[in-house]
């Protein structure tokens, strides 16, 4: 008998007081720094400009880190009500014999050229409803209210790659193809052309040949279903999207009318692991928000009364385990890795032990272990099934299609200094749904990262980079070309300074020693972002 572990970090996004440096020249009336000015809207920088770059930029770093954020609060005088409303910006740092050039353009959705067309917000987005027509009469405001209910098309969350060419990509059900030496919109696609889901996560998994799976729900009038979804890794000509996208399964909620909210999901070689997680989704509440004007987020709610359920699905058969995992209550949004070992399944994840973290973002705040690989009908009841020597995390199998699970913690007592970890990061290209030693991410004390870390499993040490008053990104591992151990290459990371107009710029780490190698000083300010990738170019 064979079975998952489970592992987790902690990865909370709140707020911790205890742990925060004061600074006289940069708190508010709390005593916490004031971060204000991560979450303002810039203009876009549509032609390259120079950088200043101090230290070295590794020559053999070549082609473009591109990063997905928004970068527009408001139109007109209606400012948005949360940070994931925000116009989705899209940036490019070019790198290349040593030198930075940057870029930035904003993405030509639908929502942005219409809300910038009528100099309001028109389009909905996740916490802030439309605004109504100020022509019309009385009347004609009221009928309005059952027209707001419509996907945005805002994709402010991350670059994604299906069948060799990139994307921009949000929640919903809509991408844009994007050029990442220009960052032009090229052609906004509808997931919902190819197969019969209503969005897609904007944090799809690649195989090594370029198979390309993701997760989306569908709403029918059986309820809600979560689908896992597989992109083949081959065009059939030229204006090939994605053609070939099939469902390979469906998956009922615990409660059909209130699914769980998911922002990613785990893969292993064989396996595609789905947390659902007490985070849910009210959608009576939802869709009837038009009418009561409440935006999306305030059907969004924390279950504490529900498990964590961790459903195994095979990727080459589409067949779901029967066996359930749970655990409790947990919230999570980035999973770290996950791979197969051992006749073990084991799965890493950043989570909170509450689902605060949504709400948290409101603009005026910022202003596990699965399944057996084989279904052994005989499992042993009440004893741990997780008999690997060096973890204490545990597997019961409770009934027959239910195991109870207790992570490990993949860190030391010292992360709590950094306020957990988020934006979790691998050598995803050489260990992605294999074992692995390190990863990297950022460190959240203030809401966002305001540190960088690296942690080592083997022995649950971390490096860290940190510098007061400086708020770094996603880091993005980007391998060595003569690289021979998992971490041979290194970590870029854009870094916020928001006390000092014009002060963001490019931090290049050395991967092993996570030690600064240079910074690449940009005359233009840059909002936090989410998400990115590195393109190589020749």
């Amino acid at each position: 008998m064979s079975s998952v572990k489970s592992k987790a970090s902690g990865g909370k996004g709140h707020l911790k007081k205890g742990h925060v440096k004061k600074d006289h020249h940069f708190t508010d009336v709390h005593g916490l720094p004031c971060i204000e000015k991560l979450v303002r809207s810039v203009d876009e920088t549509p032609e390259s400009i120079g950088t200043s770059v101090r230290g070295h930029i590794p020559a053999w770093i070549s082609g473009n880190f591109l990063r997905n954020g928004p970068g527009k609060f408001e139109f007109g005088n209606k400012s948005y009500n949360h940070w994931f409303d925000g116009m989705a910006l899209m940036h490019q740092f070019k790198i290349q014999g040593g030198e930075v050039t940057y870029k930035s353009r904003f993405l030509q959705s639908t929502s942005y050229q219409t809300n910038s067309e009528h100099n309001r917000i028109v389009m909905c987005e996740f916490g802030t409803l439309s605004v109504p027509d100020p022509c019309k009469n009385v009347f004609q405001r009221f009928l309005s209210r059952f027209e707001r209910l419509q996907a945005t098309d805002n994709a402010n969350v991350s670059f994604v790659k299906y069948k060799g060419d990139y994307y921009v990509s949000t929640e919903t059900n809509f991408m844009h193809r994007v050029d990442p030496e220009t960052l032009e919109t090229k052609e906004k696609v509808d997931w919902t052309k190819f197969i019969a889901v209503n969005g897609a996560t904007a944090h799809p998994h690649n195989d090594p040949d370029g198979t390309t799976y993701n997760m989306g729900n569908s709403y029918t009038a059986k309820g809600a279903f979560y689908n896992i979804i597989c992109v083949p890794p081959e065009k059939a000509s030229t204006e090939d999207t994605l053609q070939g996208a099939k469902v390979i399964c469906s998956i009922p909620p615990v409660e059909k009318g209130k699914p769980s909210y998911y922002h990613s999901f785990a893969m292993s070689e064989n396996y595609v692991v789905f947390i659902e997680q007490p985070i849910k989704m009210n959608l009576l509440k939802i869709i009837s928000g038009t009418l009561t004007g409440k935006d999306i987020s305030k059907g969004v709610y924390w279950d504490p009364k529900q498990d964590t359920i961790f459903h195994l699905i095979n990727k080459h058969t589409g067949k779901l385990s029967e066996v359930k995992y749970y655990a409790r209550p947990l919230s999570t949004f980035h999973q770290i890795n996950a791979f197969e070992e051992d006749g073990f399944l084991v799965l890493d994840m950043c989570f909170a032990d509450d689902g605060k973290a949504i709400n948290n973002y409101n603009i005026q705040n910022l202003r596990q272990s699965g399944e057996a690989l084989d279904e052994d009908t005989d499992t042993p009841k009440d004893q741990n099934l997780n008999t690997r020597s060096n973890s204490p995390a545990t597997a019961i199998c409770v009934a027959k299609d239910k195991v109870y699970c207790v992570h490990e913690d993949l860190h030391g007592e010292d992360l709590n200094e950094y306020g957990g970890l988020e934006f979790p990061q691998i050598n995803y290209a050489a260990y992605n749904t294999r074992p692995y030693r390190y990863f990297y991410g950022c460190g959240f004390r203030h809401l966002v990262g305001d540190s960088l870390i690296k942690m080592d499993l083997l022995d649950k040490t971390m490096k860290v980079w940190q510098s007061e008053g400086l708020y770094p990104s996603e880091p993005v591992f980007v391998p060595s070309p003569d690289g021979v151990e998992e971490d041979d290459g290194a970590i870029l990371s854009v870094v916020i300074t928001p006390t000092v107009e014009n002060g963001t710029f490019l931090l290049v780490l050395d991967a092993k020693t996570f030690e600064e190698l240079g910074r690449a000083e940009v005359p233009v300010n840059i909002p936090y972002g989410f998400h990115g990738a590195f393109n190589t170019t020749a």
